[in-house]
């Protein structure tokens, strides 16, 4: 899976930065045709104010994009993690099924 992460108006935190990697890399286990992960982190407001994350992945066929806002980037990032996880488990559920028809179809035809 290819990352690239972008921060806007911010100074990225090298932590933050490896938080998102090592998140990120958990969504292999989920679906296996990942091919490339946009993370945008931006801020709005003060630095008080809220934390915004966004992120995007390119699977075979298909994109899902995921946005989080909370006071903290870290949280942020967790929660779009779940948010995609989520996603990626129904795309692999849908294809696993479509799968299985076409199997008993051409089984049917036999």
């Amino acid at each position: 899976m290819d990352i690239h992460i972008t921060a806007r108006q911010i100074k990225l935190h090298p932590k933050i930065k490896e938080h998102a990697i090592t998140e990120l890399n958990k969504l292999n286990h989920y679906f296996n045709g990942i091919l490339r992960c946009n993370v945008v982190l931006r801020q709005e407001g003060t630095s008080e104010q809220s934390k915004i994350v966004d992120v995007s992945l390119h699977l075979y066929g298909h994109d899902i994009v995921a946005t989080e806002k909370s006071d903290n980037f870290y949280k942020s990032i967790d929660n779009a993690i779940i948010k995609l996880e989520k996603q990626l488990t129904k795309i692999k559920s849908k294809l696993q099924t479509k799968d299985k028809k076409r199997v008993r179809a051409v089984k049917g035809k036999l």
